[in-house]
């Protein structure tokens, strides 16, 4: 029954649909693993009966012939989408025993699909963190090991529950949210793949908001291809979110020949950072090689305004994090304090708040509150707004000039250890972001791929950016990229 985890979405569905294997026997498989791996922190709201109902009705579907590819997948749901029914806590202290009575609208595309949900997954803290050191249940830890040593590592952040878990296949897929990188850094960090789609390609109605203009929902899969049906199956048009595009949705997988001949990728040099490790450098010329010898053209490129993005994505995210979570007051919902005689409404929201924040969300609020202060807006916030619209230009005149996709590192360095950062600097941790930020600011899909293995064993990811609304095509280069790199390294099991 174990081996029947270590499945892709492609593989089961084909075994669903011959009769090989059942969603119920595929569920339960999961479920044990699952019991199995707390050790890794990854599942911190189990819903079992919810996962055998919906088994047992993909089951009879698949039975009928009325069977869409996601039919019958046991998945994850990341903490931060809220569930009918199932508490929905973005990992923070002030939304425990917040039980929604609603769906999101992504996940209730993928039980319209017929995916079973097994269960709630770890995060940061309202998505506030590189590492998933930050959430209210612990930290979630990446099931893979530095060599023989027993060093506890980070999954990445803020989607690391997700990551940890498709890793350790405790599930066949899991969703992820991406704010500046939390669907492919922790998927760089533990050798899965993660796309992030263009925003407004998944709708973010019913996901707890962190950065409205940067927040984007994706797949966290085992392949390229198992991410390409499950984007699919997670898009939609929704009138509930005023951001949400009103395109149809193509057949990502259809779009995966693997023929990128022809195609232009770029190169930025402002991605090749002051002090990037030697195995990070040698693994981007590694996939440059690659993706030449697929067929494609590599040329340089310049994206001059990428040395602004990172301190220009925490003034613009903060600040959006400040409003969205002046909501959390312990008045209609979540974590109240316990007020003392004589205190008023205002105290009330001071001491909630203090209890049911955690301290990075509390920094980044109070750093949101001081950019958007009077005296302050134009000085930090606008003039952010105005380094993200160079930003984004950069992009738009590179593909302009006939870039395809533009090729970079997912990461500045491999998973590290659980508390080696925490205690630093905060802005060590923040650089984590480094390559993946400029993405979100520009609002443009990009995917990290696994693509080698560091002197330590850990795995290595690149990432690929492509044009807005063409995540076929930026599929179809992460697949070619994908076969050439042979990657198929899993972690040993420990847990």
């Amino acid at each position: 029954m174990s081996e029947l985890t270590k499945l892709t979405i492609a593989a089961a569905r084909d075994a669903l649909r011959k009769g090989e294997v059942t969603s119920v026997e595929l569920t339960e498989a999961c479920l044990a693993a699952i019991d199995k791996a707390d050790a890794l922190n990854a599942f911190v709201h189990k819903t079992p009966e919810i996962a055998r109902e919906r088994a047992a009705a993909a089951d009879e579907r698949i039975k009928a012939g009325d069977a869409p590819d996601m039919c019958g997948i046991p998945v994850g749901i990341k903490d931060l989408f809220c569930t009918e029914g199932v508490p929905s806590q973005a990992a923070s202290g002030i939304l425990r025993g917040f039980v929604p009575q609603y769906e999101s609208t992504v996940s209730q595309n993928l039980i319209d699909a017929g995916a079973v949900m097994l269960g709630k997954l770890n995060m940061d803290e309202f998505a506030m963190g590189s590492s998933n050191e930050t959430s209210v249940y612990g930290n979630a830890v990446n099931p893979w090991r530095r060599g023989n040593d027993d060093t506890a590592l980070t999954p990445g952040g803020s989607s690391g529950g997700s990551a940890a878990a498709v890793a350790a296949d405790l599930c066949l897929a899991a969703t992820g949210t991406d704010t500046g990188g939390s669907i492919r850094q922790p998927a760089a960090f533990t050798g899965i793949t993660g796309i992030k789609p263009t925003y407004g390609r998944c709708s973010r109605w019913g996901v707890v908001a962190f950065a409205s203009s940067l927040d984007q929902a994706g797949p966290m899969t085992k392949d390229v291809r198992d991410s390409a049906i499950m984007l699919r199956a997670m898009c939609s048009h929704d009138p509930k979110d005023s951001t949400s595009a009103d395109l149809p949705v193509p057949d990502f997988e259809a779009a995966l020949t693997g023929d990128i001949k022809g195609k232009t990728i770029g190169i930025p040099k402002e991605y090749r950072m002051d002090g990037m490790p030697e195995e990070i450098d040698a693994l981007w010329t590694q996939g440059k090689e690659m993706l030449r010898d697929a067929g494609a053209k590599i040329v340089d490129i310049s994206l001059p305004h990428t040395k602004y993005a990172l301190p220009a994505y925490y003034v613009i995210a903060p600040a959006e994090a400040s409003s969205n979570l002046a909501r959390y007051d312990g008045v209609r919902y979540g974590h109240r304090a316990k007020l003392s005689q004589g205190d008023g409404i205002t105290e009330m929201y001071e001491k909630t708040r203090a209890e049911g924040f955690g301290k990075e969300v509390q920094r980044r609020v109070m750093v949101g509150t001081y950019v958007l202060s009077a005296g302050f807006y134009d000085a930090y916030y606008n003039r952010a707004r105005r380094v993200r619209t160079l930003i984004k230009r950069d992009f738009d005149d590179a593909f302009a000039a006939g870039v395809d996709a533009i090729l970079t590192p997912a990461t500045p360095s491999s998973a590290f250890g659980l508390g080696e950062m925490a205690e630093a600097d905060p802005v060590q941790m923040y650089l984590n972001d480094v390559f993946t930020v400029t993405v979100n600011l520009a609002g443009l899909p990009g995917i990290a791929v696994p693509t080698g293995l560091d002197r330590q064993g850990l795995p290595l990811g690149l990432q690929l950016i492509g044009r807005p609304w063409e995540e076929g095509d930026l599929l179809n280069t992460a697949y070619a990229l994908e076969k050439a790199a042979g990657f198929v390294a899993k972690p040993a099991k420990w847990w």
